[in-house]
């Protein structure tokens, strides 16, 4: 059952995604991503842009519905994006993730392999 609160989770974890900077928190890419992107000279914003172009949730990948993970194709290589929702100081997860002055998200993208 998706409450309120989930759905003002998903909300600001989208929001946060597509860069909103009232959403507070961090991104981060894996080495592996790193690697990718040098070795393919592709530019971090090509891969910004697969990440907030994802739309696709469905039961099997979102079972909360709270927007935090995503697969998806990029050149040719399976990626997840997934967001963490941490106290203010990022020392443990947050107690209220819909509570903006309690939360602080962690965005991490990364190869599938790497997961």
């Amino acid at each position: 059952m998706v409450t309120a609160t989930i759905t003002r989770i998903a909300q600001q974890n989208d929001r946060f995604r597509l860069g909103d900077p009232n959403i507070p928190g961090q991104r981060f890419v894996t080495a592996g991503i790193n690697e990718l992107l040098k070795r393919l000279e592709i530019s971090p914003e090509e891969l910004a842009q697969a990440v907030t172009e994802f739309s696709n949730f469905t039961e099997d990948n979102d079972p909360l519905g709270e927007h935090d993970f995503g697969a998806f194709e990029f050149h040719r290589h399976k990626c997840f994006w997934k967001i963490d929702a941490y106290n203010q100081d990022y020392s443990m997860g947050s107690d209220d993730p819909s509570d903006l002055s309690k939360t602080r998200r962690v965005l991490t993208i990364m190869l599938a392999d790497e997961y």
